[in-house]
């Protein structure tokens, strides 16, 4: 594994009581790159996304992140080694302001979290940095709304801020932009792109024209093996890519949905 490797799995591999939901994946994600996981429904992304956060467990092979094998590790001590995983689902707390999700965040990082009888003005010192993290993601005008009253886009804003407050060195995104109308797709799109200065990103996503955009390298998985890689050009020319979506090889895999 070279310096510029982040993340690698070599011959990752789930099974389910006989079925294969990841068959012997080799991946590679390189450092500071966007780098997208792919493929048609029931192709194994999610379930590779659990094994790399540690939420499932391999059947066999081996994942390394930096060099260290993290096959074995839990979920926490891969999140303080700097994986951070964004979930699917909104993974917000809906009654409390945009700046107490923040600085939950930043208290998960601390190792404070659970400090719950402390002072609640003991945690303002944590406020200037919760303010800078959501001029990251352009929540500042939001800081003192209910979450629960923001818009779906800004509520994934929200959770890429909480995100970030743990001080990923690499965030693994779940369907960042699913769900979601065109104005909010472009804003949390752009979003990605920014913070992923310094950092790098492995996403999993529906959206092609996402994709297009702002990924370094796209890995695309089939039944649980990997189907094809190389940049978004090359994958959507690849005629394996375009039958495993379409059912043929004829057209392009422009506009697919996986």
């Amino acid at each position: 594994m070279t310096n510029n490797v982040i993340l690698e799995t070599k011959r990752l591999t789930k099974e389910f009581k006989g079925f294969t939901a990841v068959n012997a994946v080799d991946l590679q994600v390189q450092r500071g790159h966007i780098h997208a996981l792919i493929g048609p429904n029931g192709a194994g992304k999610t379930t590779c996304f659990n094994l790399l956060t540690k939420f499932l467990v391999p059947t066999s092979g081996q994942i390394l992140f930096n060099g260290q094998d993290i096959t074995s590790a839990r979920p926490a001590q891969i999140a303080r080694q700097g994986i951070i995983r964004s979930f699917q689902i909104s993974a917000v707390f809906p009654h409390m302001t945009v700046l107490e999700n923040v600085r939950i965040g930043l208290q998960r990082a601390l190792g404070t979290s659970f400090h719950f009888w402390k002072s609640h003005h003991s945690l303002n010192r944590l406020n200037e940095r919760a303010m800078e993290l959501l001029a990251q993601v352009d929540l500042t005008e939001f800081a003192a709304t209910v979450t629960v009253d923001l818009p779906y886009g800004r509520k994934r804003a929200l959770e890429i801020a909480t995100t970030l407050a743990m001080e990923p060195e690499m965030m693994l995104l779940d369907e960042p932009t699913q769900g979601m109308g065109h104005e909010d797709v472009h804003r949390v799109t752009e979003l990605i792109k920014k913070v992923s200065a310094g950092r790098t990103i492995l996403m999993v996503e529906h959206n092609m024209s996402v994709i297009s955009g702002i990924c370094d390298k796209i890995s695309v998985l089939q039944r649980g093996a990997m189907l094809a890689e190389g940049t978004y050009a090359e994958v959507s020319q690849n005629p394996k890519v375009m039958e495993a979506y379409m059912g043929s090889t004829e057209g392009e895999l422009q506009g697919a949905h996986a």
